[in-house]
């Protein structure tokens, strides 16, 4: 698993500082960590090649729509 992200980069280019929302941020990355190792793991087993794995991963991750733009 990635480490968490030694700060979290606001719009305004400063770090968020705010404790709740680190908390937050600590709590969606480790829980996003934990489903994708199992989402590869998974694949990985049943017989899918890692690095298209990881490939069809990032393409999802890439692929999300900004909650900015609705």
């Amino acid at each position: 698993m990635t480490a968490l992200p030694a700060l979290w980069p606001g719009n305004d280019g400063q770090p968020i500082s705010c404790r709740e929302k680190l908390k937050l941020l600590a709590e969606n990355h480790a829980e996003a960590g934990q489903v994708l190792r199992d989402a590869f793991e998974d694949a990985v087993l049943m017989g899918v090649d890692e690095a298209a794995m990881r490939r069809i991963l990032s393409e999802m991750i890439a692929a999300l729509p900004s909650p900015k733009r609705r």
